[in-house]
This record gives structure tokens, sequence and C-alpha cells, in this order.
């Protein structure tokens, strides 16, 4: 993966009517997005790039599962928009939290529908100068490893008002790209200056998100194949009322929630990707054999048939 271009550019506005196109719309990150949520799919992101810093706005109108990425040597901050609450690793993050991974580390969110976040990623070394020069203290230790920072409200309000206005269609980047990214990082700083970091996760809640992983995982390389929760229990050695409360606590979905969707989401990403590939054909390869039930539960999924899926051809 590159590092964003140290170059301006105008505010980009992009729609998607499917989540991996919308996915795939965000610049310089790795993602892969399940919709979890039923009916048709709406994603909206509005984006401008400074010179160390990446600015965006995302929305999506259904609930998505969401691996991301960002690019190296940068932190990415995430600032929920919205009542509802969103999981970042599994842990719950309530309305005016703000969300912080490190480039390079993969993350997981679930976030419901009808849902809008503002983002940034910011170079390391850019946001520790600007720190430095600002006068501001940052444990960049902590900062590093956290997920979760609870910032005082008005910190975050000014920062989410900040944000909003670089990101109006009237105003775009100024003239001076280098005076929109100080606005920017005058905005977070105070975040992490003042916010409070959660404390470490308990060994028994990262017990629980490592099945949860392991579950998934295994369903992925035996999608061909009629995988149960019995299964899943015989694989990952624990009971079926454990396997049931660390999905609902890690996704906030029970395990045979989790498997349809992750089903479904998987045999439209490669209806997506398979021009030449039957319905039937991919239908049977997520093992999906009632193909009338597999054709209902999609389009209740996903807004459209199975054979209405666009065919793009690209992952």
């Amino acid at each position: 993966m590159n590092p964003i271009p140290h170059t301006a550019a105008g505010l980009r506005v992009v729609e998607a009517r499917d989540a991996d196109e919308h996915a795939a719309n965000l610049t310089n990150w790795e993602q892969c997005y399940d919709q979890t949520t039923c009916g048709t799919f709406h994603g909206l992101l509005e984006e401008i790039q400074l010179p160390g810093m990446q600015v965006f706005r995302e929305s999506t109108s259904q609930g998505m599962r969401q691996s991301c990425c960002v690019w190296p040597d940068a932190m990415w901050f995430g600032l929920p928009f919205s009542a509802d609450i969103t999981r970042i690793n599994g842990r719950t993050a309530a309305p005016h939290s703000v969300l912080v991974r490190p480039g390079h580390q993969e993350f997981e969110l679930v976030t419901p529908a009808d849902y809008t976040i503002f983002g940034l990623v910011v170079r390391q070394d850019t946001l520790r100068s600007a720190a430095q020069a600002l006068g501001f203290d940052v444990d960049w230790s902590r900062l590093q490893a956290a997920e979760i920072l609870h910032p005082s409200a008005a910190a975050l309000k000014q920062c989410l008002h900040t944000l909003s206005a670089l990101l109006q269609p009237d105003h775009g980047v100024p003239a001076d790209p280098a005076h929109a990214q100080t606005h920017a990082l005058e905005a977070l700083l105070p975040l992490l200056d003042t916010g409070v970091v959660d404390a470490g996760v308990r060994d028994s809640f990262s017990r629980r998100q490592r099945i949860v992983a392991a579950a998934r995982d295994y369903l992925l390389a035996h999608h061909d194949q009629s995988v149960t929760v019995p299964d899943l229990c015989e694989q990952l050695h624990v009971s079926r009322r454990t396997l049931q409360y660390c999905f609902e606590d890690v996704l906030g979905m029970t395990p045979v929630q989790t498997l349809r969707i992750l089903r479904l989401n998987g045999a439209r990403r490669d209806l997506r990707g398979n021009p030449s590939a039957t319905v039937r054909d991919v239908a049977a390869d997520w093992n999906f054999w009632h193909f009338s039930q597999f054709a209902s539960d999609y389009r209740k999924l996903f807004g459209y048939s199975p054979s209405a899926t666009p065919r793009t051809g690209l992952h």
C-alpha cells in the first residue's frame, strides 16, 4: 500500500450502491465490508487530501461489519456522528467517543444502519511535529495501544465543526492546503491531550475475540461445506452457550446470524467479481442448496435478486 500523496486535491465526493464498491472508494485503505442489515445499500464518501493528512466523512445506509487497514506510518482517528454505538475490535464505543488505530494494523468495525463517521488519517511524523509545535503533551505509547478515547465534549464538538467546515462542497480545500491541515490538527490534538484512554482489554474479552475470529476464519475456509454451530463448537472446543455469548458480546449478533450474513456477503462478492459464474454455481459454492430460499434471503438482505447483482469483474 502506498502512502497518501503529499499533494493537495479538491473535495472528492463518491457515491456507491454496493458495499464492496464503497469500501474501495476510500483512498489508500485496505477494506472489506459485509452488509449486516436488510435493504438496498447506499454509501457516500466525502474526502480531501492534505500534505500529511486525509480527512473524510463516510455515510452508510445499512449496518456493516468492516475489516479495515490504513496506510503505514499513520494514525487513524474516527469520530462517529451517530447516536448509536460502534464496535471496534468487538469493544463497544459509546456515542461521543473517538476511535483510534495505528496504520498497517487490521481492525474491525461493526456499525449500525444510517451511520456517519468523520475520519482523519495523519502521518505520525506530522502528528508528533504538530503536537510539539503547538505545546500538546501526548502519551504516544498509550495512544498507539488505544482503541477508544473519551475526550471532553467541548473539544469533540469543536473538532467535528472544523472537519465539517473543511468538507463543505462550497468550501473545499483552501488555496493553502498547509493552512487547512493546521486547522485540522489544532482541532484534533485537544482530543488526544485531554482525552481519557479506555483501560486495556481484559483477558476474558481477548479470549472471546479470538474465538469469534477463529470461527469466522473456519467458516470462510470451508464455505462450500455445511458448517453448523455444533461444528464450530467442536472445532473450537467450546460449548454452544460459550459460542453464543462470544458472538453476542463481540459482534452483537448470534452465531447463526453471523454464519448466514458471511455466506450471503461471500456469494455477493463472488457474483460481482466473476462475471462468467452462474448464480447457481456461486450459490452452491457457498453451500446454498435450496436455490429459492437463497434468492429470497439474498433479496431481503441486499434489496435486489442475485441475478440483478452488478457483475463488475472486480473484487
